[in-house]
């Protein structure tokens, strides 16, 4: 295997089933109960802003993207990021993410934020968000929600606790119905 020999690609329903082996492998069943997946629970990712690598018909690596909103803030939620043990350390999860950061820019996104470890994402572009600006729907280390500005002033905007985008969407009907 060469670096040479990996593709980037928009991600497809047809990578679903490696997507889940490579998460299943990378995270384990107690991935379920975390904080981020209880947000992406409340509705289906971004697959146009979602991306896999991929060594001949074989996908090694995936990141995906979710609509999220905090308070008046919208941004995505990057994650999971997973890539397949062998070929771990070869750069190619710095590369999905980079891609991802680009696609969302292009697409006019405010902000990402993820869950994760600032020394492997901060020179990616992310930092941490102020504790006690946002909150998880289930139990987070603070110190591990980070964030990737795009718009100035994006990442203020969100505040409270996040959820998947259209929770939000269904409860501002919800109160416009009220």
């Amino acid at each position: 295997m060469s670096l040479a020999d990996v593709k980037y690609l928009p991600e497809t329903s047809a990578h679903d089933p490696e997507i889940e082996a490579i998460n299943d492998q990378a995270f384990g069943p107690g991935r379920f109960v975390l904080a981020a997946y209880k947000i992406r629970e409340g509705g289906p990712h971004e697959r146009a802003l979602s991306f896999v690598a991929v060594d001949g018909d074989a996908v090694v690596a995936s990141v995906r993207m979710t609509r999220i909103a905090a308070g008046a803030g919208r941004a995505l939620m990057l994650g999971p990021l997973a890539v397949r043990p062998a070929f771990k350390n070869l750069g190619i999860g710095r590369r999905l993410v980079a891609i991802a950061l680009e696609a969302a820019a292009k697409a006019c996104v405010p902000a990402v934020m993820l869950v994760g470890d600032e020394p492997y994402y901060g020179p990616l572009g992310f930092k941490r968000i102020p504790r006690g600006q946002i909150s998880m729907p289930r139990p987070v280390d603070l110190d591990r929600l980070l964030s990737h500005e795009i718009a100035p002033g994006a990442v203020a905007r969100l505040s409270g606790e996040v959820c998947h985008a259209d929770l939000a969407r269904i409860a501002e009907h919800v109160a416009v119905m009220a």
